[in-house]
């Protein structure tokens, strides 16, 4: 079963949460947002998540909170949040009128990019480029889901009450990584490499993370045949791994 309130944590901070590496990987999405003056949105979900979202440059920033915007959404649920999410339900503007126009061009072409990635044709992925690329946002949303479900969900909640403080890297060997800080069971998630982290999963190769990701290969065959690495406080693996049993129930 999925939680709304957890789900909305993970479309924010996981789903949106991986604009900036889309900018800095697609030169279309960049162009969007290659503005003479930055753009910032902030969404806040009533009883749910807020961030604000700042647009300029080439680039995309991201910071938690309800934050000095220069365009306001609300959301009166979390459930509102998640049918904008799946284009099934429009936010209620508060502030911004005059440059409504990037939020209705711009920023819906970038989640449409973004989208098309993330749910990607067959025939799409046979472009090498746009498999590498899809592959490694698919790494840093479930990374941010991985935190969002530690947090918000009850099955997610009790693994992460198991798990000590430090971080746990997520990474593709000589490619894009993400780790997960823990400090007192609270989880963050970070789409970077970690320089000392204290548990580390790494993927052979992006192939070897798709197959898994889309759910073609079984976790424990992999790391049998040595296509999966695990090093590191196995404990904090253990309660990850659980965690990621739900961030496939999730983004199923």
């Amino acid at each position: 079963m999925k939680d709304n309130k957890t789900l909305a944590y993970i479309n924010m901070f996981a789903i949106l949460g991986s604009l900036p590496k889309l900018c800095e990987y697609d030169k279309r999405a960049a162009r969007l947002v290659s503005l003479r003056e930055s753009v910032s949105i902030a969404f806040e979900v009533n009883g749910g998540p807020s961030a604000t979202f700042t647009f300029g440059n080439g680039t995309c920033f991201v910071l938690g909170g309800s934050h000095e915007c220069d365009i306001k959404l609300y959301f009166n649920s979390c459930e509102h949040f998640n049918a904008m999410i799946d284009g099934n339900a429009m936010p209620v503007p508060l502030k911004g009128f005059t440059k409504i126009g990037f939020l209705t061009k711009n920023f819906t072409k970038l989640t449409d990019i973004l989208s098309a990635y993330l749910r990607p044709e067959p025939e799409a992925l046979k472009d090498e480029k746009f498999f590498n690329i899809s592959t490694s946002l698919m790494l840093y949303v479930i990374g941010g889901a991985v935190a969002q479900i530690g947090n918000n969900d009850k099955i997610g909640r009790f693994s992460a009450s198991n798990i000590v403080d430090g971080t746990v890297c997520l990474s593709i060997k000589d490619g894009p990584a993400v780790y997960v800080a823990v400090n007192n069971h609270v989880m963050t998630a970070h789409l970077e490499k970690n320089a000392e982290p204290r548990a580390v999963m790494q993927f052979a190769d992006m192939h070897t993370a798709r197959d898994l990701f889309d759910g073609n290969v079984n976790a424990m065959d992999c790391i049998g045949k040595q296509k999966i690495t695990l090093c590191g406080m196995i404990s904090m693996l253990d309660n990850v791994n659980r965690i990621l049993d739900r961030v496939a129930v999730y983004l199923a």
